[in-house]
């Protein structure tokens, strides 16, 4: 029978000082697995650490810098000798509203964030473990990378590229890695402030399960992906979204009282 029970098993999460991230982290320290949260700078990444409750290191990082990557990847492995998992969670989003009225400073910015950056970590850790060893890959992707929405243009974007590398990713590092995404709806996260922050309860009433996602909703996610429990399943992107990309749920409950 296969579970997610990640004891002994070590993992890294980039942008883990709050939300989604942070939420990954102790649901796969709950596990059994050894986490490594990387954030901008080291206080946060400390006190990020200082909330899981199992063996946890901190490491300031920026995701879009090779040596900052390196040096990661290097830390994990002296302090807890293999590195199973990663999980490229960290995001931004400099460039809301039109396409058009984007520079290339804000372009670069959420390219160099949003999809280099998990192929920079992914590279450093399969060149420096999971090669040799097999691990597991997770990439935080969105729902937004599978329609178009007002103003998310440049966001949705990234993502959707992140979706293709992702079964790019699959292919060209089988079989001994296994990469998969997932696409998050609308949840409750200082990144996703603008979707919900002023109209969750209408916003609420069009999904399906009457509710916009928590970062535990996303963390149950991940960790049943890098679990044994989905060692059957590649290049494949979960969409945890309370039913949201099928549509405005509404006229559905019409004369049953929902």
């Amino acid at each position: 029978m296969t579970t997610t029970e990640l004891t002994g098993r070590t993992a890294i999460i980039t942008g883990a000082s709050r939300g989604n991230g942070l939420a990954i982290g102790q649901r796969l320290a709950q596990a059994g697995a050894n986490v490594v949260l990387t954030s901008r700078d080291q206080q946060s990444a400390d006190a990020a650490a200082a909330q899981i409750d199992g063996n946890a290191l901190g490491v300031a990082a920026h995701v879009a810098e090779d040596d900052a990557a390196q040096r990661c990847v290097d830390l994990t492995l002296e302090r807890f000798g293999r590195i199973d998992i990663l999980v490229n969670n960290a995001a931004t989003n400099p460039a809301f509203g039109p396409l058009i009225d984007q520079d290339h400073g804000r372009f670069a910015k959420i390219f160099d964030v949003n999809l280099w950056g998990p192929l920079l970590w992914t590279s450093c850790t399969v060149k420096s473990w999971m090669a040799e060893h097999g691990g597991a890959v997770v990439n935080t992707a969105s729902i937004g990378g599978m329609s178009s929405a007002p103003l998310m243009g440049m966001y949705n974007a990234t993502k959707a590229a992140l979706i293709h590398v992702t079964k790019q990713l699959a292919l060209e590092l089988s079989p001994g890695v296994r990469v998969n995404a997932i696409c998050p709806g609308v949840v409750r996260t200082r990144l996703a402030e603008v979707l919900w922050q002023e109209h969750e309860q209408a916003l609420s009433t069009t999904i399906p399960l009457g509710r916009i996602g928590e970062p535990v909703d996303v963390a149950d996610a991940v960790a049943f992906l890098v679990s044994d429990a989905a060692s059957w399943i590649t290049g494949q992107t979960l969409v945890v979204d309370g039913g949201q990309v099928l549509g405005d749920a509404t006229g559905f409950r019409a004369g049953r009282g929902g």
